[in-house]
């Protein structure tokens, strides 16, 4: 395959990419204004309503709320077990998510720190950016942590990481190996968080 072809190939690939990102961001922006991403019983009639595509549908708004950091992921995330029940929603859910994340890593990476800053304040990205200081291998170690904690910007931390020199494999190996437990806790603490301290102190 010549040069000529391989750019070509390329321009369509970033064609494609910019078109999706674009979707990606207006999709979300619609689905944030008319509530569905932040009304369980709203997200839950979209899905129902279409009961083949349902879990489709669900896992194209996951992708959506990760590849937009700015939409809140909470909603969806305890949505899916409402929805789908304990297991097929925790399926979704890290389906969704971690192609989300997928996705996001690799805009990051072709579109540089633009793209980022775009999403994550300057203040908060030099801070970000400052653990890489203290060495990749460090970083890398430190990203896999807080990817673990059901309460983290891990969004956000996926696009910093982007910017660093974390190779696709330990990028990948984190996805994959640390999204299911918080998924779990954070479903978990989003559902049953109320009752059980209730509970607990009484």
């Amino acid at each position: 395959m010549n040069d000529k072809v391989l750019k070509i190939i390329q321009i369509i690939f970033n064609i494609i990419s910019i078109a999706g990102m674009i979707a990606c961001v207006v999709g979300g922006y619609f689905l944030y204004r008319i509530g569905i991403l932040q009304d369980p019983k709203a997200l839950s009639v979209l899905v129902l309503a279409h009961n083949l595509l349902g879990p489709f549908i669900f896992i194209g708004l996951q992708i959506i709320q990760v590849v937009v950091p700015i939409i809140p992921g909470g909603i969806t995330t305890a949505a899916g077990v409402m929805i789908f029940g304990p297991y097929k929603g925790f399926i979704y859910n890290y389906v969704g998510i971690v192609i989300g994340s997928i996705i996001l890593f690799h805009l990051g990476r072709v579109y540089g720190g633009a793209l980022v800053k775009t999403f994550i304040k300057e203040k908060n990205y030099n801070k970000y950016m400052s653990w890489v200081n203290k060495g990749q291998k460090k970083f890398d170690w430190i990203f896999f942590g807080i990817i673990l904690l059901p309460i983290a910007p891990d969004d956000a931390l996926v696009l910093v990481s982007s910017q660093t020199k974390m190779s696709w494999k330990f990028f990948l190996f984190t996805i994959f190996l640390g999204k299911p437990l918080p998924i779990f806790l954070y479903s978990y603490l989003l559902i049953h968080g109320g009752s059980a301290l209730t509970h607990f102190l009484t």
